[in-house]
């Protein structure tokens, strides 16, 4: 089946290749008054008087054609926004998206744009168009934007890598530059793992450590205690065991225990007197 521009009609390349960016099955067309303000359009007009503006309610695509120049230097790359019957798929307007002013967003609403058709003759006109849903319509400006990168229409926003314009809807591949990171004849790599090699080198230098200080077994010293400086605090000794205050105790109890209780303890006479006469 042999491929056709949807805005001229005639018939494209055998090895032409067509894409559809976006589709949505509902779409308020409008018969739109002549832009009277150079700020821009306004959907309230259009749907005043009970949409008496409408024309009806049509299917929208966004379709995009690549087709190979003759000299095969690159390939030509345009795209249209259709506007079709929703039951029979035919073609009732169609809008060739050549710069961002093909489609504009009106100044009061997030759903409605003007789009500047091209009709048979190359006569020109602007319609209006509603989405029914903020989400399609979000979509049909992402997607739209998208096109501009590719197209190069934005000069701020180059695509990154692929394309390069050569003319009007025009572009050519560009294959990116491929670095070589392999090791040539001769080279090597030299890996150094946390201070190894720092220690090593210490010791090639011929350093000794310092002696180990029996008395300062630390490497920092402690806090000095003249001067008027913090005093070092004393370790204090550890408890003492279970058992050893045990034997404490019986030892105290042996050395404190009573004598056996006598007379001359008690405060009595032994009788080496005699008895009172």
């Amino acid at each position: 089946m042999t491929s056709v521009d949807p805005s001229t009609g005639q018939p494209l390349p055998t090895d032409a290749i067509q894409r559809i960016l976006f589709v949505s099955s509902s779409v308020h067309v409008y018969s739109i008054p002549p832009l009277t303000s150079n700020k821009g359009y306004n959907a309230s007009l259009w749907t005043a008087d009970n949409n008496k503006r409408q024309i009806f309610t049509a299917r929208l695509r966004i379709l995009e054609t690549a087709a190979p120049t003759p000299n095969g230097a690159g390939e030509t790359v345009k795209t249209d926004v259709l506007l079709e019957d929703r039951s029979s798929g035919q073609l009732f307007a169609a809008a060739p998206y050549t710069s961002p002013a093909a489609v504009e967003q009106v100044l009061d609403s997030s759903r409605f744009f003007a789009v500047r058709v091209v009709g048979d003759g190359g006569m020109k006109a602007v319609l209006g168009i509603g989405f029914e849903e903020r989400s399609e319509a979000f979509d049909f400006s992402i997607t739209l934007q998208e096109v501009r990168k590719v197209q190069g229409m934005d000069k701020d926003a180059t695509p990154a890598g692929a394309r390069k314009t050569l003319g009007k809807g025009i572009v050519e591949e560009k294959i990116p530059d491929k670095t070589d990171f392999s090791l040539k004849e001769g080279q090597i790599i030299t890996v150094n793992i946390g201070g190894r090699g720092r220690r090593q080198k210490e010791k090639s230098d011929g350093a000794v450590p310092p002696p180990y200080d029996q008395d300062r077994p630390f490497s920092v010293a402690p806090p000095s205690t003249s001067g008027g400086g913090v005093k070092a605090t004393p370790f204090l000794p550890p408890p003492p065991n279970t058992q050893h205050l045990k034997a404490e105790n019986r030892r105290s109890r042996q050395s404190f225990a009573p004598e056996p209780a006598t007379a001359a303890n008690l405060g009595f006479d032994d009788g080496e007197f005699g008895e009172f006469q």
